[in-house]
């Protein structure tokens, strides 16, 4: 395995280590103070931290998993195997806030009085604090590691800090005045929980189904490719994420017509050393598209048509344009936008180019727009 996927497995592994054992450690004293002082809020408080501490057991087995090394059955590796974990993880958090829910409504329709002790309130105190330590150095860790998941639960431990803060206000607003806010403050803590499930297992689909590359990663791709001379435009990206810090990427170079064969292949093996160095992306193919080269006629058509396309604001990029003008044929590729159907867009192209160049036979290839 690559010595940086290493590195970060490990750092993921410890970092969440100690979230397990801290967690584990708050959730029983919370317990314990919740149980004496009859209070739902603390209890729920510490179902909570346990929620959180099984949250990390799940990141550090997901995190094994996804180390394996590639084989027959998998041979880009298991790295998606982080994604389900963190499904699993959404799934739990939601459920503990559901729980937690109907048990803040059922002692809002029973209510139990509390009994607070000066050690219970230390207790929620110390732990405030401790979790504010523990989220900053898991989020700390998780830039470190480039873990999304780690980042999420170090903002997700500051977040429960605020959780606790608002348990101790109503514990000492009772203590205070004889108002009792547990019920309530236990509906709030649940809905906050359930939002996170919600929001945290929107983020795991978003990843399973694939979404848009990162802007940064796409155009720094782009840059290296078309720094070499040879290259007139890099186009069609398409990255594939199989885990994190596990991506693979196919594009489009357009490059000139007289180029021998030999010439390509020295290339585009020159370019996927360089990507992969200053990225880490792996280009598992590079197609070429070739443009005319020292042919007024054709740069002419070339500079019209491309007029012609982005004169709709539905067309975001005009590529790929050849032409043989002896045997009066073209083709070019138009990325269009999600605001039109592909083929309609097409069709209303063809036929403005149909009636430009009656003579010729016209190809027009549709993309999508996948990268920035």
């Amino acid at each position: 395995m690559d010595q940086n996927l290493l590195t970060r497995d490990r750092i993921i592994v410890r970092t969440s280590m100690i979230g397990v054992i801290t967690n584990v450690f708050l959730a029983v004293f919370k317990a314990g103070v919740g149980i004496l002082s009859h209070s739902i809020a603390v209890i729920l408080d510490a179902v909570n931290n346990l929620s959180d501490a099984l949250s990390s057991v799940i990141t550090i087995v997901g995190t094994k998993l996804a180390g394996k090394n590639p084989d027959k059955k998998h041979p880009l590796g298991h790295g998606r195997i982080e994604y389900l974990s963190a499904m699993i993880v959404s799934a739990i958090v939601l459920y503990a806030g559901i729980t937690s829910l109907v048990e803040s409504v059922k002692k809002i329709i029973h209510p139990q009085k509390a009994e607070y002790t000066t050690i219970s309130l230390v207790i929620l105190a110390v732990a405030i604090i401790v979790k504010l330590i523990l989220g900053n150095y898991v989020k700390t860790q998780g830039k470190a590691a480039d873990s999304v998941a780690l980042i999420a639960s170090g903002s997700d431990a500051t977040f429960d800090a605020v959780i606790s803060a608002s348990v101790l206000a109503s514990a000492i607003i009772f203590l205070l005045t004889g108002i009792s806010l547990e019920a309530y403050v236990g509906v709030l803590i649940s809905l906050i929980i359930i939002k996170a499930g919600v929001e945290m297992m929107r983020e795991t689909v978003d990843d399973i189904l694939g979404h848009r590359a990162d802007a940064e990663t796409s155009r720094k791709i782009k840059q290296i490719l078309t720094e070499e001379p040879a290259v007139h435009g890099a186009y069609d990206l398409i990255l594939n994420n199989y885990g994190p810090n596990r991506n693979y990427a196919s594009v489009h170079l357009e490059l000139p017509d007289t180029m021998t064969v030999r010439e390509v292949d020295e290339l585009t093996h020159r370019m996927e050393a360089k990507v992969y160095r200053e990225t880490g992306v792996i280009l598992t193919g590079i197609g070429v598209y070739s443009y005319n080269t020292g042919d007024d006629e054709a740069a002419a058509i070339r500079n019209s048509i491309q007029q012609l396309v982005l004169a709709h604001d539905w067309a975001l990029q005009f590529h790929g344009f050849y032409i043989d003008t002896e045997k009066k044929a073209m083709h070019f590729d138009v990325v269009m936008s999600f605001d039109i159907a592909s083929q309609e867009g097409l069709e209303i192209i063809q036929k403005e180019a149909q009636a430009l160049y009656p003579d010729y036979t016209i190809r027009i290839t549709p993309d999508v727009d996948i990268t920035d």
